[in-house]
């Protein structure tokens, strides 16, 4: 799925004095780096800053040669990582360069702390938003109007996303590319990163293990089989039984390694294949759903839409190769 480098959606970050490389680096990584096994750049990433000089988290070096502030005026997508010191007040020329390219209708996205920094703008009220579960409090108390869900790795609230701290900046980079790109670029992107393919937003941030390995966890191989055979009949005990262990079991273990129900990781395995085969088929929705495994067209169109926000015949429309 290749693009013209006139169609492609600009991203522009912010980087703040302090920010975090990390979370920088993940997004740069997922969304700005040039792929030819899947067409080329996906975006046309830049960097921009207040000053031509950025001094990144605890010193430890110096981010030159980024663009300035002008350059929010041209942008599809507004990132800001996240910033240190929460409690110190944006520059009025930052806080004035994302609220007008808000009101321009540019798509937001905040990396953690980077949510105060949105609400410092103004663009937040009455929004849903997440961030690392250290910070909700002091963000509710000073953005009462604002909805935080400090239980989740990330946000999808439409025109504005937000991801907790640290790996979840991944997460939430990955389901960016899915949602512009579809399921089979953004699967794509992750095998490159060797990054887990089914982490959406609701699984909680308080994960023992986020990716259990074949020497840790008796899961590993039934996850495997599970997702092998995921668009057929199979059933949480068909899955608990593969891990010889009981249900209650599986489910606390799924809970502990995977943030999520087994229930929730079928449920996404299937979708996602469901994404693929309305991208790569010509299959009616019927078919689809059957050979997803999600059974009926209805069931398909619900847990379509609570995925992408779209019916199948619009995901098709839009993604199909």
């Amino acid at each position: 799925m290749s693009q013209h480098s006139s169609q492609r959606r600009t991203v522009v970050a912010l980087i703040d004095v302090g920010s975090n490389p990390f979370e920088v680096a993940c997004l740069t990584e997922v969304l700005g780096i040039d792929r030819p096994e899947i067409g080329g750049l996906l975006y046309d990433v830049r960097l921009c800053a207040r000053e031509p000089r950025v001094t990144m988290r605890q010193g430890l070096f110096a981010m030159t040669g980024v663009a300035s502030l002008s350059a929010l005026q041209h942008a599809d997508t507004v990132i800001v990582p996240n910033r240190p010191d929460t409690a110190a007040p944006h520059h009025p020329d930052v806080l004035r360069a994302i609220a007008r390219a808000h009101d321009r209708g540019s798509r937001m996205i905040g990396m953690c702390t980077g949510a105060f920094t949105l609400a410092e703008a103004g663009v937040l009220n009455g929004r849903r938003v997440t961030m690392h579960w250290q910070w909700a409090e002091e963000f509710r108390a000073r953005y009462p109007h604002v909805c935080v869900d400090d239980a989740v790795l990330f946000v999808d609230d439409g025109d504005v996303l937000t991801s907790a701290g640290s790996a979840a900046a991944l997460d939430l980079a990955l389901h960016v590319v899915r949602r512009d790109h579809g399921a089979e670029i953004g699967a794509a992107v992750a095998r490159r990163l060797v990054f887990p393919g089914h982490r959406p937003g609701g699984q909680r941030q308080f994960i023992e293990r986020p990716i259990p390995t074949e020497a840790e966890s008796p899961l590993t191989a039934a996850l495997r089989w599970a997702e092998h055979h995921a668009t057929g009949p199979i059933s949480v005990a068909d899955i608990a039984a593969r891990a010889a262990m009981s249900p209650a079991t599986l489910h606390r273990r799924f809970r502990a390694e995977l943030g999520c129900t087994p229930i929730q990781w079928l449920t996404t395995v299937r979708v996602e294949h469901a994404r693929r085969l309305l991208e790569r088929t010509d299959l009616s929705v019927d078919q689809v759903a059957d050979q997803s495994g999600l059974g009926t067209a209805a069931n398909l169109r619900n847990r379509l839409a609570e995925h992408t926000g779209l019916t199948p015949t619009a995901y098709r429309r839009t993604f199909a190769a």
